[in-house]
């Protein structure tokens, strides 16, 4: 693939980025002000970040690994249990990249 046309590639997905979140702040006040879109946009930034985790956690290598020797899955328990303890996302994120070093360290 040549230079220019991966500038114009990362140029047109950066438009289309900016477009889609300038759409909700230039068209945002002519959304209904109903409850049941309130409700349903609260859902939205944890499916996008479950998506983002998940194959993280899962894939190893390009290959599904849920087992119990996948290390990410067990740091993934711990984070999620901290999460549930704590509601605080930096204890979170240190107990879920603690326990993924300790269990990496640990099983080599």
């Amino acid at each position: 693939m040549s230079t220019t046309r991966l500038l114009l590639t990362m140029a047109a997905c950066g438009l289309v980025t900016f477009l889609i979140r300038l759409s909700f702040i230039a068209f945002g006040r002519y959304l209904p002000d109903d409850p049941r879109i309130e409700a349903f946009l609260r859902y939205v930034p944890p499916a996008i970040l479950g998506a983002l985790i998940g194959p993280e956690i899962f894939m190893l290598g390009g290959n599904l690994n849920a087992t119990s020797d996948n290390p990410r899955l067990w740091a993934a328990l711990v984070a999620l249990l901290v999460a549930r303890l704590t509601r605080s996302v930096l204890a979170t994120i240190a107990a879920g990249m603690g326990a993924l070093w300790a269990i990496q360290l640990w099983f080599g």
